[in-house]
């Protein structure tokens, strides 16, 4: 039917981790692509100037700066399965926020379904943790919107 969805399924009360489940009608092969290639990255995520895909591999997200944060997340590749499975540490400031980021894609009938888990907010970090569930949830948006436009 072409309809491709976000949905946010945190659990309630959950203080240490998100995860978003999307449906999409474009195959995985497609979609990794969205995940790894720094144009594509940068469309949907965060600005991003390269990108080494191998475990231990450093790279940056460069966004605009914020009062209280330069914009910079730093991460580091932890584990790579090409078309199935890319995970990254998620750091801001001086381990100020330590998190990590897991993709996970698997091919359906109708295209795959890509699921997005941010882990490792600490019990006082309820803000952040709010913060980055609004921004998945907005930049899962852009995700299926960018997947829609390219070819």
């Amino acid at each position: 039917n072409g309809r491709m969805s976000v949905t946010d399924t945190t659990a309630r009360g959950q203080t240490d981790s998100l995860s978003f489940e999307v449906e999409l009608h474009h195959p995985p092969e497609k979609v990794w692509r969205a995940l790894t290639e720094p144009a594509l990255l940068s469309e949907w995520l965060l600005p991003v100037a390269q990108l080494h895909l191998e475990p231990g591999a450093e790279f940056a997200f460069r966004a605009q700066p914020q009062p209280g944060w330069d914009g910079v997340v730093n991460c580091r590749i932890i584990e790579i399965e090409p078309q199935r499975k890319l995970r990254y540490a998620w750091v801001v400031g001086d381990n100020w926020l330590d998190t990590t980021v897991t993709f996970t894609l698997t091919a359906t009938p109708s295209g795959s379904h890509l699921s997005i888990v941010q882990s490792g907010f600490k019990p006082d970090q309820k803000q952040n943790l709010g913060g980055a569930r609004y921004g998945w949830k907005m930049m899962s948006g852009k995700l299926v919107e960018l997947l829609g436009r390219i070819s």
